[in-house]
């Protein structure tokens, strides 16, 4: 919900000053609507106005596994060294392999071109599924929560999803947070009211009650990110490259690398990252 940028909202579902009130009237439930329209407005402007690269830290857990990992956005798309798996450092295979698949990843522009379309794929569907937010739900004010202003929303009747990835986004309820004095969305959580066949069901299908969470933080002045994804779906098949039947991942430590910063540049700096960690490791 990158981000909501890489896998925020594009994951999922997809996937804020103003005077606040709470509405006991129809007129009430336009002026939730048009602060939501406002809000999806001011995010979409963000992220195509923002033009810089950062390193992170992500913490995930897959497949059974917790990971750590360090992140640094080039020019030429993302690239990531695993620093441990369940707390533990990496051993010495393991690490000579991590070092292996980044150098690989340089010395192949195949590759490159390929993670960088998926990245860019991502983004796309990320910004698309936020401009239909407005249309494909109807929204109240939910409970007062200190800067935050909550809104609850539920699918709207009158949307007719244009693809599998609307149809799974309107299919969903749930709250969303802004933050008032910024105009940005904080956090967004929701469900799905029922279950989302595709193809009748024969091209695959989720089950009613499959969940998301979304964090977004103001990591720098001005500057937003995802640090917190959470999603629990269940069904034959989704539709969402980058999401999982059940991921969790936080994401911290942001600073900002140069806007020019090359993937074989970051690939040394995580080399020299994942040597130091292993080194520490054996003192």
């Amino acid at each position: 919900m990158a981000a909501l940028n890489r896998r925020v909202l594009s994951a999922i579902i997809l996937i804020a000053g103003i005077s606040v009130w709470r509405p006991s009237s129809v007129e009430g439930e336009s002026s939730a609507q048009e602060l939501l329209q406002r809000v999806v407005a001011t995010e979409l402007k963000a992220q195509a106005d923002d033009h810089s690269h950062w390193e992170y830290q992500s913490t995930s857990r897959a497949s059974g596994k917790n990971e750590l990992k360090e992140v640094i956005q080039s020019k030429q798309g993302e690239v990531d060294a695993v620093l441990s798996i369940d707390r533990q450092p990496l051993t010495p295979a393991q690490q000579r392999a991590e070092i292996g698949r980044i150098q690989h990843l340089v010395h192949d522009p195949h590759e490159q071109r390929k993670r960088l379309r998926d990245q860019q794929h991502d983004s796309q569907e990320t910004e698309h599924l936020f401009k239909v937010l407005p249309q494909a739900v109807t929204a109240r004010y939910g409970k007062p929560d200190g800067d935050l202003t909550e809104l609850d929303f539920q699918p709207n009747p009158s949307f007719r999803p244009s693809s599998h990835e609307e149809k799974v986004f309107h299919a969903m309820a749930g709250k969303i947070w802004i933050d008032t004095k910024k105009q940005r969305l904080a956090r967004i959580e929701g469900h799905l009211t029922h279950s989302v066949k595709f193809g009748g069901g024969l091209l695959g299908y989720l089950d009613k009650g499959g969940q998301f969470r979304v964090t977004q933080s103001e990591v720098a002045p001005d500057h937003w990110e995802i640090t917190s994804l959470h999603v629990e779906m269940k069904g034959r098949i989704l539709f969402f490259k980058t999401i999982g039947e059940h991921e969790d991942e936080s994401r911290s430590n942001f600073h900002r690398v140069p806007d020019n910063l090359t993937i074989a540049q970051a690939a040394a700096d995580l080399s020299r990252q994942l040597q130091t960690t292993a080194h520490l490791a054996r003192k």
